[in-house]
């Protein structure tokens, strides 16, 4: 059985068994309109969730469907089975005036493959992104690993080993890998990818941290972006959220440090800043 016969194959089982009624209408079926898509481990499953309280937004099927990377060979029909038919999107265009969808994948910030197809399928998709602090970030992911059994080493070994790691390999050789705390927080080296292609005016940034302070102004702005009338989310969700022991203050600065000349390259390409310096 040749390769190609067996992604065909593959994609008529996802599709049709897997999917079951949704796959076999997906030619009914939409394609988003929006994509939200990083950063990891910074609030992009609450922001999701968040948005698509919307009553003019709705959601895919589950969120980080991950089409554009890692299911790109289950084909465009299997990606349109996630998401609403055009019937109901337009009872929701009849009800409220407008009538949106979109998905959460945070794994395609890093990834030139997914930004050429996500611009290959969805050449006018607006792209969201959510940017936390990278010290916090690499924090939080590193105890997603610690709780998931994949990680034995203590913070400190393991950005040491990762940071010895990098010195030799490139910067997607090390995203790519599942020890890649630090490498996920270098920020510039990922949003490039996506200004490269898109227009600025579709893609959306935000911080985990404004998100926080202020979640209804921040979507607010989020559903200026997406042109679709204000709307007050009654309790703003916060989804995935872990309690783990304090970092070590002496990493911490450690880290702030490492990521400065970092952040301030990001800042000048996006043109913003955010408080994180402490």
């Amino acid at each position: 059985m040749n390769n190609n016969f067996r992604k065909l194959l593959s994609s008529k089982y996802n599709r049709f068994f897997k999917r079951g009624v949704s796959g076999i209408t997906a030619s009914t079926r939409v394609l988003p309109d929006f994509i939200i898509v990083g950063t990891v481990r910074s609030g992009t499953t609450s922001l999701y969730y968040n948005i698509c309280d919307h009553p003019s937004i709705l959601p895919a099927d589950y969120d980080e469907i991950g089409f554009f990377d890692s299911n790109y060979h289950l084909g465009i029909n299997w990606y349109r089975s996630m998401f609403s038919t055009q019937k109901e999107m337009n009872q929701v265009r009849k009800d409220t005036g407008y009538a949106m969808t979109g998905e959460d994948t945070p794994f395609y910030f890093w990834k030139e493959e997914a930004v050429k197809r996500i611009s290959e399928h969805l050449p006018n998709v607006k792209i969201i992104t959510i940017f936390r602090n990278p010290v916090d970030r690499a924090y939080s992911n590193y105890n997603l690993g610690v709780r998931a059994k994949t990680e034995k080493l203590t913070f400190e070994d393991a950005i040491n080993e990762e940071i010895k790691f990098l010195e030799k390999h490139t910067f997607r050789e090390t995203i790519d890998r599942r020890r890649s705390y630090l490498t996920k927080g270098i920020y510039e080296e990922q949003i490039k990818l996506w200004f490269d292609i898109f227009p600025r005016e579709q893609i959306h940034i935000l911080s985990t941290e404004s998100m926080k302070q202020d979640p209804q102004n921040t979507l607010k702005k989020i559903f200026q972006f997406l042109e679709i009338p204000e709307y007050t989310i009654r309790n703003p969700q916060n989804k995935k959220s872990e309690k783990y022991e304090k970092m070590n203050i002496q990493t911490r600065k450690r880290l702030l440090e490492f990521y400065k000349p970092y952040n301030d390259k990001f800042f000048k390409i996006i043109e913003e800043k955010f408080e994180w310096n402490d």
